[in-house]
């Protein structure tokens, strides 16, 4: 894939799989926006990787759930670039995927849900509208947003951060409809569970090894799974592809 000349913003890159597809994108030659929001030495650390893959990078600090922060992580992408043309929306609210600590429906509060909802949905639709003037400009782009196949899937019922990422599959696919005549595709990724990242430490080893035994292929995804999907769909490659979901949990979903 050829991703020379191009201005990619991942959200939450500093590490996990932000930081993987961050890596992916330079290693094709892209510059890299690497945004955190606490941790600038892991950031750093990224923007080094990229730039010895052979593309750039440059971190910039942006707490995606203010409305402010957003603003600036695209008014200094396009200061310092003068365009952007692929956005992966792959931050989200801090969640631990621990079948024992989860909450069961009944404890559940409506809050719950809003903060997920508030963390997958708002920065999303926050930062879509951020960087939509720039993308209108140039008539084309892609914009990737990271969902769950738990939404297709819910081998356990984590409700408020399944309902988020099943809200987010419909945002995307109204977006998809709404900027495809601009020439802006609009698609999704759905990874299963990812080891090792923040969210999946506390994932005890009987879960990991159901799941492997349920996985046609066998195995946990890593970070770097999920990149070369990202790269496919923000690539010419997948030029005639947007409102779609790709799940990529090594066969656990199939569709």
């Amino acid at each position: 894939m050829d991703f020379q000349n191009k201005i990619v913003i991942v959200t939450g890159s500093s590490r996990g799989i932000g930081s993987a597809v961050a890596k992916a994108f330079a290693g094709e030659g892209a510059s890299v926006i690497v945004n955190y929001v606490q941790n600038e030495d892991a950031a750093e650390d990224v923007v080094a990787a990229c730039k010895e893959a052979g593309g750039d990078a440059l971190a910039i600090r942006a707490d995606v759930t203010s409305e402010a922060d957003i603003q600036g992580l695209i008014d200094r992408t396009l200061d310092e670039f003068g365009r952007i043309d692929i956005l992966v929306n792959n931050a989200f609210k801090p969640y631990v995927f621990d079948p024992d600590a989860r909450k069961m429906f009944w404890d559940l509060t409506w809050q719950d849900f809003q903060t997920q909802i508030d963390g997958a949905l708002f920065s999303t639709y926050t930062l879509c509208q951020a960087v939509l003037p720039a993308l209108k400009k140039r008539t084309q782009g892609s914009i990737i947003n990271m969902a769950s196949d738990l939404v297709a899937r819910p081998t356990i019922p984590y409700h408020d951060y399944t309902t988020a990422k099943a809200a987010l599959i419909g945002f995307s696919r109204n977006l998809a409809v709404e900027l495809g005549p601009l020439g802006i595709r609009v698609n999704c990724v759905a990874p299963g569970l990812v080891y090792p990242t923040d969210a999946s430490r506390g994932t005890k080893e009987d879960i990991k090894e159901m799941l492997i035994a349920q996985t046609p292929l066998k195995r946990i995804a890593t970070p770097e799974d999920i990149a070369g999907p990202v790269l496919f769909l923000a690539s010419d490659w997948a030029r005639f592809m947007t409102g779609q979901t790709l799940y990529v949990d090594g066969g656990l979903v199939m569709k």
